[in-house]
Formats: C-alpha cells, structure tokens, sequence
C-alpha cells in the first residue's frame, strides 16, 4: 500500500508517517519503480501500535524502548514494565501539578465573582500584582 492508504488505515496524517521514518520508529519501506513508498502489514501493525502508544501519552523515547522490546521477542518484558512505571509516575506527577493548578485558578476566580468594569476586575488585579 502507498503512503495515503497506511494513513488512511491508521489515522495518522502522512506527515507523521514521515515523521516517524525519520525517528526511526518505523522502518524504512521499500521503493515501487515509480519510487512511491510501499508499505507492507508490518508497517500497519507497527503504526498501530505508536498511534497507540501515543493515544496513552508516552514518550516518543518511550515507544523506541517498548518497540526494541517488541522487536526481541526473546527478551524479558521487564523493560516494559519499568517503562510503564516510570510513565505512570510521571501521569500521577501531572495529575497533582494538575490539581495544584485547578486549585489555584478557583483561587483566582474567587477574585471576580460579579460583573464589573475592567479596571475594578479582581482577577486583573492579582495577576497584575501577584509575585
């Protein structure tokens, strides 16, 4: 299949596609005569797996090392596990900066809470004199 059907197929834009060739997360398809990129089931199955790994927010770092493991499948998957631990850490630390963040714009919003002009707008003020 060209490059418009795999992406078509997947969902991800042709740009991306290239992308992801020049990152090396997907190989290198073979040329037609006509030099159009052709791309065979393993690259499917291979994009699928990115577009689902990156629908869980991970790390284009991430992926390589979960694709070198998948890529092996001889080897330990205990790799994969430290890479979805350390990811999960990472969403948790997110998610509480996340909150601290929400908390703080409830803050801010308790600042202005009926309609007035401009110039007398709780909100204007704390940003213009919050440290």
């Amino acid at each position: 299949m060209r490059i418009g059907e795999l992406a078509r197929q997947t969902g991800t834009s042709v740009a991306t596609i290239r992308y992801y060739e020049r990152e090396q997360l997907l190989p290198a398809p073979r040329r037609s005569a006509a030099n159009y990129r052709i791309y065979g089931q393993q690259h499917l199955e291979r994009l699928q797996f990115i577009r689902q790994c990156r629908s869980l927010d991970m790390t284009l770092a991430e992926i390589r090392a979960l694709l070198a493991t998948r890529d092996n499948p001889a080897s330990s998957c205990h790799s994969v596990n430290q890479v979805v631990d350390t990811h999960i850490t990472h969403i948790e630390t997110r998610i509480r900066e996340l909150q601290h963040l929400a908390e703080q714009l409830h803050q801010l919003r308790a600042q202005c809470d009926h309609d007035s002009p401009a110039a007398e707008c709780g909100i204007l003020q704390s940003l213009t004199h919050s440290d």
